[in-house]
C-alpha cells in the first residue's frame, strides 16, 4: 500500500505549451492517502485517463512529480511500481485457464508453486471465480474477464496500489452493482489504495469515500459525496453531480444582494462584502432543485415562474419552469401537489450559494479572514487592542 502524492504535477502533449489550454493537466498538488478509497471523476477529455497513466508510469509528466511514499517514482518503468491497473476493456490471456491467468504475475515473479496455488485459491474465492478455474479465459463472459482482470492485481502481496480506469463500462447494468458491492468488499478486507476513474457519478460515489472532480485538466474539488452534493466548489461540480443538477443563474450585483433580469436576490452581509470587495462581472448563483421551495399560490418574496413539464418518476417528480427566460428545475415530492400553469418558487437561503469565476463563495468567513478582520480592527481601534490582548 502507498500515500500518492502529485506534486506541482502537470502535462501537456504539446512540445512548447503555451497556454493553460495547451495542458491535459493543469498544474496540481494532490494526495491520496494509503489505503484509501478514491474515485477520480469528470466527464469524458477532462483529463483522467491521463493522470490514471502519469501515477501508474505509462505516460511521463511534463512538470513536477509523483512520489509513492514520499519516494519520487518520474524515472521509475511501471513494472517497478508494484501498481496494478484494470482497463476499461478486460486484458486477459485468451489461450490460458482462468488459473493460470491469475497465477501469471506470481510466477512471473518466481514464486513458489504451492504460494501461487493458495494465492490463487484465496483470491478466486473472493472473486467468486472458483467454478471457472479450469475454463479457458476464451469461453468468459465479459463481466466475468473483468474479474479475472481484478484478480491478477489482488493475486500480489506487494501491490502499492491498484488503479481502475472505467472498469465496468462493457459490464451488463444488472452485474455493475454486484461488482461495485465486490470491490467495496475487496477494499474493506485488504485496505489497499485504490483509485477508481469514472464518468458516472452514481459508480464513483458508491465505491468511493471520497471524490476529486476533474474538469479541464484540473481537480476542482475534493471531498465526499455529501459535501460535493450540498457545497459544491465549482458551478461545473453543481451542474455534474446530482440528477438533474444545480439551478445556475447569471446575475448582476445590486445593493444588498444581486439581480437576476428583474429579480432581486437577497444575499447575507458577509457575501454582499465580498462582492463589494471583488470587481468581477462573472456573478452567479446556484441552487440545487432538491432545495427549490414550490407554491401553488403567490407568497411574500417568491418569484412568479411559468410551468413547463412536469416527468413523474414514480417516488419523485421533477418539475420544469421558466422564470424570465431561465430554465430551472424543481424536485418535488410524489405526493406532493404540482402547479398547473404558474408555480411561485422562492430559495431557501442556507441552499442558495454564490459563484464568483465559477467558485463557490462560502456564505461565513474563513478562521484565516476572521483573524484579518480582527487585526484589522485592532490596528484602527485602540480599545478593541485591548480587549483582544486580554482574551
Amino acid at each position: 500500500m502507498a500515500e500518492i502524492h502529485l506534486k506541482s504535477l502537470a502535462h501537456s502533449y504539446s512540445p512548447a505549451p503555451q497556454s493553460p489550454s495547451d495542458y491535459a493537466i493543469r498544474e496540481m498538488d494532490h494526495v491520496w492517502h494509503q489505503g484509501g478509497a478514491y474515485a477520480l471523476l469528470g466527464p469524458s477529455g477532462c483529463g483522467k485517463s491521463t493522470l490514471l497513466n502519469i501515477i501508474s508510469g505509462l505516460l511521463s509528466p511534463s512538470e513536477g512529480d509523483v512520489l509513492f511514499d514520499g519516494q519520487r517514482v518520474n524515472d521509475i518503468p511501471p513494472e517497478e511500481r508494484n501498481i496494478a491497473q484494470v482497463f476499461q476493456f478486460p486484458v486477459v490471456y485468451d489461450s490460458m485457464t482462468v488459473f493460470d491467468n491469475l497465477a501469471f504475475p506470481l510466477r512471473n515473479m518466481k514464486v513458489d508453486e504451492g504460494k501461487v496455488r493458495a494465492k490463487v485459491l484465496e483470491i478466486a474465492e473472493i472473486l467468486e471465480l472458483q467454478e471457472l478455474l479450469d475454463r479457458k479465459a476464451k469461453g468468459l463472459t465479459a463481466d466475468e474477464k473483468q474479474k479475472v482482470s481484478m484478480g491478477r492485481g489482488l493475486v500480489r502481496d506487494d501491490v502499492s496500489a491498484i488503479l481502475f480506469d472505467e472498469p465496468l463500462t462493457v459490464i451488463d447494468p444488472h452485474l455493475k452493482w454486484k461488482l461495485r458491492r465486490k470491490l467495496k468488499q475487496i477494499h474493506e478486507q485488504f485496505n489497499l489504495t485504490m483509485v477508481y476513474v469514472t464518468h458516472d457519478q452514481l459508480e464513483a460515489a458508491t465505491f468511493a469515500d471520497k471524490i476529486a472532480v476533474m474538469y479541464g485538466g484540473q481537480i476542482v474539488q475534493f471531498g465526499t459525496p455529501r459535501e460535493l452534493f450540498e457545497e459544491p466548489n465549482h458551478t461545473f461540480v453543481g451542474y455534474f453531480i446530482g440528477s438533474p443538477g444545480m439551478n445556475i443563474l447569471e446575475v448582476t450585483r445590486v445593493e444588498g444582494g444581486v439581480m437576476f433580469k428583474d429579480q432581486f436576490i437577497p444575499l447575507s452581509d458577509h457575501l454582499c462584502q465580498f462582492l463589494n470587495q471583488n470587481p468581477s462581472a462573472n456573478v452567479k448563483v446556484g441552487i440545487r432543485p432538491e432545495f427549490v421551495h414550490v407554491c401553488d399560490e403567490a407568497i411574500k418574496g417568491a418569484y412568479s415562474c411559468d410551468v413547463r413539464h412536469v416527468e413523474d418518476l414514480g417516488t419523485y417528480k421533477i418539475l420544469t419552469m421558466e422564470l424570465e427566460g431561465q430554465i430551472l428545475k424543481a424536485r418535488l415530492d410524489e405526493d406532493q401537489a404540482v402547479p398547473e400553469n404558474t408555480a411561485w418558487i422562492s430559495f431557501p437561503s442556507q441552499w442558495l450559494k454564490l459563484y464568483v469565476d465559477e467558485y463557490l463563495v462560502p456564505d461565513e468567513p474563513s478562521a484565516d479572514q476572521d483573524a484579518a478582520d480582527s487585526q484589522d480592527r485592532s490596528d484602527s481601534d485602540p480599545s478593541q487592542t485591548t480587549e483582544v490582548r486580554q482574551a
